[in-house]
């Protein structure tokens, strides 16, 4: 009876047996593939030293400095949008231009304290027109905008003798000048412009005002004789 009863627990203990052996096998098989992977990640990482050998460093090679990127600048765009509103609020269409003006031929204007020589000299070319705008195809908004912001750069560039260029009004309604009043009305409001003339013919003649800036202190350059 003992016999039978040891033969029955042996072949009850037989699967339990199998399983664990299969348990044990496919934990090797794991074991094994983790040990290739190791192995072939290795070899990958270590492909071109090992195809190329030990190298070496040149002889008075310098090491490489890679330097720190410098981002850019932030755009100013609030300070555009600021000074963009000066410059609308600056300029008035209101502005009533005709008293300040000189009576004769051609309305010169000269703010207090400059001397009728200064625009004489001035429309006789005595400073060369170091650059121009042409406000030909803008509209009244953007006309007084661009001339503000050509104004304001002039002067702060250092320059001293621009041309604006407003046009004949040839092509305009009634062929009367738009701008042209406008544009007188508006550089005399701009504290940079201490005369302006009407072109002579071969610079625009009535189509076009040569304007004198005032001197800009914080420019160094060499500037034309006043």
């Amino acid at each position: 009876m003992n016999a039978a009863l040891t033969a029955r627990s042996l072949s009850e203990l037989q699967p339990l047996r199998r399983a664990l052996q299969e348990r044990a096998a496919r934990q090797a098989a794991l074991e094994q593939q983790r040990r290739e992977a190791e192995r072939r990640a290795r070899a990958e990482r270590h492909l071109f030293q090992d195809a190329v050998g030990a190298v070496q460093p040149l002889k008075g090679q310098q090491p490489r400095h890679w330097p720190t990127p410098v981002p850019p600048e932030p755009l100013p765009v609030q300070r555009q949008l600021d000074e963009a509103r000066v410059l609308r609020e600056s300029l008035s269409d209101e502005f009533d231009v005709t008293t300040l003006l000189d009576v004769d031929d051609q309305l010169s204007f000269r703010r207090p304290g400059i001397g009728p020589d200064v625009t004489c000299r001035l429309r006789a070319g005595h400073w060369s027109i170091q650059r121009q705008l042409d406000l030909h195809g803008l509209r009244v908004d953007e006309a007084r905008e661009a001339l503000g912001q050509f104004i304001r750069l002039a002067h702060r560039t250092g320059l001293r003798c621009v041309r604006v260029v407003h046009g004949k009004g040839l092509g305009s309604p009634g062929r009367t000048p738009v701008l042209k009043g406008r544009v007188q009305a508006w550089l005399v409001q701009k504290k940079e412009v201490l005369a302006f003339v009407q072109a002579r013919p071969a610079d625009g003649g009535a189509g076009a005002l040569v304007v004198l800036l005032s001197p800009n202190p914080r420019r160094t350059e060499k500037k034309p004789p006043d």
